[in-house]
């Protein structure tokens, strides 16, 4: 099956990273593309924790996945290593045969000079998920995880 393998260096440590992927208030305002709202159904940031959100396109011009306008998927936190690495299994609530099917999602943080490289990798995607458009969402939420970071980090300082 296709994956989509994405880097983003952020201009913030590690551990602030770390924190942005496993606060749910934190996902609700990176995890989300641009033209979309986000709700946070379930978010137990731990190994075995569940996760389940929803994206709906503030236009209704689009079609979702699971409802007319709504993309909704669940999942698992699958391994959580401090400041280094988060895995979560996710699937897309749908009747359609195409976007059905367990993917994975790791996100790896690195030390590197002046911030932190995420390198994120999203597994198995399914059939009807293009991984072209699935590179470009990637992208677009790591910037904004990067933003997300950065001002917490300016904050800090503050």
């Amino acid at each position: 099956m296709p994956s989509t393998r994405v880097e983003k260096f952020v201009g913030a440590p590690r551990p602030n990273v770390f924190r942005a992927l496993l606060d749910a208030h934190s996902v609700r305002t990176w995890m989300v593309p641009d033209g979309m709202t986000s709700r946070i159904h379930e978010f137990d940031a731990r190994v075995g924790g569940r996760i389940r959100i929803s994206l709906t396109y503030d236009l209704h011009t689009r079609a979702g996945k699971t409802a007319p306008h709504t993309d909704t998927f669940h999942g698992v936190f699958a391994r959580v290593v401090p400041d280094r690495e988060v895995v979560q299994t996710l699937e897309f609530e749908t009747d359609d045969p195409d976007l059905r099917g367990e993917m994975t999602v790791t996100y790896t943080l690195d030390d590197v000079p002046g911030g932190t490289r995420v390198t994120a990798y999203h597994e198995n995607l399914p059939p009807g998920l293009s991984p072209d458009e699935n590179e470009i969402g990637f992208r677009a939420a790591l910037a904004k995880l990067a933003e997300h970071a950065e001002q917490a980090e300016q904050a800090a300082e503050d």
